[in-house]
């Protein structure tokens, strides 16, 4: 590893080469590409304090904005990236947060002695608009509505500011793919996969890595930078990506509406997997995900059980194909046969099925939980294939050994919330528990 420049008034922070490249190169519009935990947004908020830092020490101020995915992302990059390096340097911050003007969202700012600020928020069109800065586009790639974040902000930019953008690939035809495979020089592009971090000293166990994440698309993906060919994917990453929201997969956000289940039944070599989802007005909201491998009968049941007293379910769709039948009739007998339904995922049927949730992805009708990786993988594995007889249909390639079992239990829900179902009575739940911010 090496130091960082320091002078006699800044303390010296351990950067490794890749780092100290990055952080170095001043140009005015500067794009990274890099792997997976590599510390990108800590080496831009580094860069951003020092900018931050130099603009004090000459008298002067200086003006920054993150947009990140997310609230949650946005925070992170304040508190381990921004207060971190602020106290390496030995400057104090006033934090102040507060709702952004004409928008829902809330605003995370860090004020440095003379004036400079640093401003977090989460990145949309609107929060994309309405000031002067230099700006830093984290994990771009995964940005909902990246091109029209894109228009926004870029008249920002245009008098004299810096921009900053980074992230891991996201497949081809967004606007991160487009930036960094475009041949513009007045773009910096920055390329380091996982391999190139720790030939400069990662601290990484590659072979471990690519073990555990026991999925070679993901690891091509996000790990060794490469653009996965989305022709034949059902779900592009695009349309994966905008359904994502840091409130999806947490049960203590459940507000008590109907809910509806989907059940993708294994017992060995696949996974268990029930996917609650939440009708709140016309979105389905993820409320839980139970996945269980090498599960007892007896364990699936109790699984189960407890979803169904735990949640209003409307309806409960379960994969009757093989050995689901038993199954479904132990649920039919133990919830009603009104709230349960068996599926046979074969004919016609799954392409019927993954259709409607194409549908309800497009309209943006999902939400599902954020930066779940294996969530994300089984979603993008369904491939869409013209059979033997010219017939299209839905196929499941192994991905990582789980024959994308968590996204059959996810469509089975959906189609389950499609074909309506009562809503089930006398059922106690717990009372919506709502999230707010606390003062970072």
């Amino acid at each position: 590893m090496t130091d960082a420049p320091a002078s006699s008034s800044r303390p010296a922070l351990a950067l490794l080469p890749y780092q100290r490249r990055w952080l170095l190169d001043r140009s005015r519009f500067k794009i990274g590409m890099f792997a997976r935990q590599t510390g990108k947004t800590f080496t831009t908020t580094l860069e951003i304090v020092d900018d931050c830092f130099r603009a004090m020490a000459e008298g002067r101020r200086a003006r920054w904005v993150i947009l990140s995915r997310g609230e949650r992302q946005a925070r992170e990059a304040m508190e381990e990236g921004v207060r971190r390096h602020a106290a390496a340097y030995g400057v104090a911050l006033e934090a102040l947060d507060y709702p952004w003007e004409g928008t829902s969202h809330r605003a995370l700012e860090a004020v440095m002695p003379g004036g400079s600020r640093i401003t977090a928020l989460p990145a949309n069109p609107d929060t994309a608009r309405g000031f002067s800065a230099n700006v830093f586009l984290d994990e771009f790639a995964f940005h909902r509505d990246a091109a029209e974040i894109w228009k926004a902000l870029f008249p920002v930019v245009s008098a004299g500011w810096k921009l900053r953008v980074t992230s891991t690939p996201n497949g081809k035809g967004n606007k991160f793919h487009e930036l960094v495979t475009g041949d513009d020089p007045a773009w910096s592009r920055h390329r380091v996969d996982i391999h190139q971090a720790v030939a400069d000293g990662l601290p990484r166990d590659v072979a471990q890595l690519r073990a555990g994440l026991n999925d070679p698309d993901a690891w091509a993906q996000e790990y060794e930078l490469q653009w996965l060919d989305e022709a034949s994917a059902w779900l592009p990453w695009a349309l994966i990506t905008d359904a994502e929201h840091a409130d999806a997969g947490r049960p203590e956000l459940y507000q008590g509406g109907p809910c509806f289940v989907g059940n993708d039944i294994a017992r060995h070599r696949h996974l268990w997997v029930a996917w609650v989802w939440e009708r709140v007005g016309d979105v389905l909201w993820t409320r839980e995900v139970v996945e269980l491998a090498g599960a007892s009968f007896a364990e699936q049941d109790s699984a189960l059980d407890r979803i169904m007293a735990r949640y209003r379910v409307s309806r409960l769709a379960m994969d009757r194909t093989g050995m689901g039948e038993k199954p479904v009739e132990d649920a039919a007998r133990r919830y009603g046969a009104a709230r349960v339904e068996g599926v046979h995922l074969s004919g016609s049927r799954p392409l019927d099925i993954a259709t409607a949730a194409k549908a309800a992805f497009e309209r943006r009708a999902l939400r599902i939980p954020e930066e779940a990786a294996a969530i994300r993988a089984d979603l993008h594995a369904l491939r869409k294939v013209t059979g033997p007889t010219g017939h299209p249909r839905i196929v499941t390639p192994e991905q990582g050994g789980t024959h994308a079992d968590r996204a059959w239990a996810a469509l089975l829900g959906i189609a389950a919330a499609s074909d309506g179902g009562q809503e089930a009575a006398g059922v106690t739940v717990a009372p919506p528990v709502r999230r707010g911010w606390r003062a970072w």
